[in-house]
């Protein structure tokens, strides 16, 4: 298990505990997200960020893989769920000619565009990014207004890769690098491929830095045709990099959970259904009152004696809210210590 750091205990110096008469100072844990990768269904991302918006709740540190980096970069700089939503949903529409009839495309024409004999990929993902990232996102990471790692994985060594500093766009570049789809991103002698590869769900890279961490699952299994028995060669290729994702998500489940676990309920829709945007909207919008109940629940002081009180019907859950009990309530009697 990945030791911690210590919490840090922050008390309002306009509100002193001598001020309160003698109640315990309120608490503000080191909140961390992390938002996973799955294509289309990523969209559910935007949802998310809108509950911790409604309920004025800014994560202090976040993580992000492919389209998940895209969406963590973005909230990072500034952007609010609102945005990104008004944002995504008019890049997707008619008036993007371009970016729509890539994804109205989908993998048919992907297919036919593709040659394995003479060809290593077929999208720069530096170009996609010029048409879908939002203009205000910060350039360096060190700009950004809440820490981010973003995840991408290195080609010949097999590693995951932890971008926390230098150039986001690189960054969020090479952690979309899905193969046979983008071009790697090269960035010295390390050739670099989409961070799904080796860490789908990077919860585990923030867990150091946070009392509470948030993970958001986008991932899904392949939705059959009903018009053929069995998928061509090239979507067999395509899906197997996203089998290979969910099987590291439930290893990694084994061995550590994060505080809260949400799967955002859009598994039914395909990797590049970017154009169901409205539908993927909706069917996020349950996984979002989850959170924003599981969010009000854990940080409620009122609730901290009840803290070890199931927060989901997830069994692998239980060690995470041991975890968390004992360190926020920890954390909580900490704070009278010197006073």
């Amino acid at each position: 298990m990945t030791s911690r750091k210590p919490p840090v205990v922050e008390r309002s110096v306009a509100s002193p505990l001598s001020a309160t008469n003698g109640a315990v100072p309120v608490v503000r844990p080191r909140i961390g997200l992390a938002l996973g990768g799955g294509g289309a269904r990523g969209l559910a991302h935007i949802v998310m960020l809108e509950a911790f918006d409604e309920l004025g709740i800014k994560p202090t540190i976040m993580s992000g893989t492919s389209i998940g980096a895209i969406y963590a970069a973005a909230y990072a700089s500034g952007i609010s769920g609102k945005e990104l939503r008004v944002h995504t949903k008019d890049i997707l529409s008619p008036r993007f000619g371009l970016v729509r009839d890539l994804f109205a495309a989908r993998s048919q024409t992907l297919q036919r565009l593709y040659n394995p004999f003479t060809r290593s990929a077929i999208l720069d993902p530096n170009a996609l990014l010029d048409l879908v990232m939002p203009k205000h996102v910060r350039a360096n990471f060190a700009d950004l207004e809440i820490p981010l790692h973003i995840m991408a994985s290195d080609f010949y060594e097999q590693e995951p890769v932890v971008f926390t500093a230098g150039l986001v766009r690189t960054a969020v570049a090479a952690s979309m690098a899905l193969p046979v789809i983008f071009h790697p991103v090269v960035r010295g002698t390390q050739v670099l491929i989409d961070g799904g590869m080796t860490n789908p769900l990077p919860f585990d890279v923030i867990t150091p830095h946070a009392d509470i961490v948030v993970a958001i699952d986008v991932s899904g299994a392949p939705v059959p045709d009903p018009k053929r028995a069995t998928p061509t060669a090239f979507e067999a290729l395509f899906a197997s990099a996203f089998l290979f994702e969910r099987s590291i998500i439930k290893e990694k489940l084994k061995a550590s959970q994060p505080d809260i676990l949400i799967s955002a309920g859009t598994s039914q829709f395909q990797v590049l259904d970017f154009l169901k945007f409205d539908e993927i909207i909706a069917a996020a919008e349950p996984a979002k009152d989850r959170l924003k109940f599981q969010l009000e629940r854990i940080l409620s002081v009122e609730t901290l004696a009840q803290i070890d009180s199931p927060l989901t019907s997830n069994p692998v859950c239980e060690p995470a809210r041991a975890r968390r009990g004992s360190r926020l309530l920890s954390r909580r009697r900490s704070s009278t210590d010197g006073d």
